[in-house]
C-alpha cells in the first residue's frame, strides 16, 4: 500500500456495542445512511477515535476481500491512511485535506482509497469520510455497459475487459489461449461496432 504519510501502525478499530448505539441516536443521519447503501464504491464513516459509525454493504465486502474472513473490523490498510489524516491536522489545522492511496494484493492494484473530513450535526468532531473504489468491479461495469451497448459476443466480451484492463494483446492470447492474430480480429470488430454504435448516435 501507498500512501501520501506514513505513520506507525495501530490495532485496527472495531465496529463496537457503543458505536452502534451512537449511530442509532443520529436518526437524521439515518437517511444519509441508507443513500450511502446505493452507492458502487465502498463508504465508511469512521469516528477520529477508531469507531466505525457506517460501513455500507460494498465496504463490508471489501472488508473481507481484505481479511479473507467474515469481519467487521476496518482492515489495517484502510486504518493507517486514516491516521494519517488526522495526523494532517494537527500539522495543518486549517485546511481541508484530502489523502488518497493505493492497496494492492498480489502485485496487483485492487482498490483506491479516499479519506476526507465529514461534519456531522450531532457531532461534537469531524469524522472521517472514507470511499473505496473496487478497480476491477469498476471495470467489469463499465465493460458490462460496452456490452450492451455495442453487441459485443461473450468472446469479444473477455478480450474487451483484459484490454481495458491494460493487458497486452499477446497476454490477451495468453490468458485466453487463442492466437494473438485471433486477438487483433476481435479487437478490429469491437472498434468497428463501436465506431458504428458512436455514428448512430451522431445521426
Amino acid at each position: 500500500m501507498t500512501s501520501p504519510k506514513m505513520i506507525a501502525v495501530q490495532e485496527a478499530p472495531v465496529l463496537t456495542e457503543k458505536s452502534l448505539k451512537q449511530s442509532q441516536k443520529l436518526e437524521p443521519y439515518n437517511l444519509f445512511q441508507g443513500i450511502l447503501e446505493g452507492f458502487m464504491d465502498g463508504i465508511l464513516i469512521i469516528t477520529q477515535t477508531g469507531e466505525l459509525l457506517h460501513a455500507n454493504q460494498t465496504a463490508k465486502q471489501i472488508f473481507q476481500q481484505l481479511s479473507h474472513e467474515k469481519s467487521q473490523s476496518i482492515p489495517e490498510e484502510i486504518w493507517q491512511i486514516c491516521q494519517s489524516l488526522i495526523e494532517s491536522k494537527k500539522l495543518f489545522p486549517s485546511e481541508k485535506l484530502v489523502l488518497e492511496s493505493e492497496i494492492t494484493q498480489n502485485n496487483t492494484f485492487n482498490f483506491r482509497l479516499r479519506v476526507r473530513w465529514f461534519a456531522i450535526e450531532q457531532m461534537s468532531q469531524e469524522c472521517l469520510l472514507v470511499t473505496i473504489e473496487d478497480k476491477h468491479q469498476s471495470l467489469r461495469e463499465i465493460v458490462i455497459s460496452d456490452v450492451h451497448q455495442y453487441d459485443l459476443t461473450p468472446r469479444e466480451a473477455e478480450v474487451w475487459l483484459l484490454y481495458r484492463a491494460n493487458y497486452s494483446y499477446k497476454e490477451i492470447a495468453e490468458k485466453l489461449y487463442i492466437t494473438i492474430n485471433t486477438v487483433k480480429k476481435h479487437m478490429k470488430n469491437i472498434h468497428a461496432k463501436r465506431k458504428s454504435a458512436i455514428d448512430d448516435e451522431a445521426i
